[in-house]
């Protein structure tokens, strides 16, 4: 009994590429179908114009932090490094106006407890606007 197939008989293989063409064509439909029918939600944004006019607002409070963990608030040093003080500091420079921007310059090497200090103490009277500056880094090799 020869299980071998003859060399003389071999059966050449074909690849049939028709059904990956159909297959195709209806993925084309359906994407077509189907994008018709998207609608993407629209987002309206009115964006906000600068003008010329002066603003009444008062020039934005300053408290710095030294490397020390001492306050100076506009430049004017307080006399410790005090939460009730640094309270008691800010409370008479904005007077009733608490949309005054607060602005915390802080040294590099001071603790970055202080910063939180005088956040929590602005944020405690009511403002709203608090801004830490940020000194931009000489590129230097």
């Amino acid at each position: 009994m020869n299980l071998r197939p003859h060399a003389h008989q071999s059966e050449d293989v074909e690849l049939s590429i028709v059904p990956l063409v159909d297959v195709m064509l209806m993925l084309l439909v359906f994407f077509m179908l189907t994008t018709t029918f998207v609608h993407f939600g629209r987002i309206h944004v009115t964006l906000p114009e600068a003008s010329v006019q002066q603003s009444s607002e008062k020039a934005p409070i300053v408290v710095t932090i030294t490397r020390d963990g001492n306050f100076l608030v506009n430049e004017r040093a307080l006399v410790n490094s005090r939460p009730e003080t640094l309270r008691a500091a800010l409370a008479r420079i904005a007077g009733e106006n608490r949309g005054i921007p607060i602005l915390v310059r802080a040294d590099k090497r001071s603790h970055t407890q202080a910063i939180v200090t005088v956040m929590d103490v602005a944020g405690a009277l009511g403002f709203k606007r608090i801004n830490i500056l940020t000194a931009q880094r000489d590129n230097q090799p």
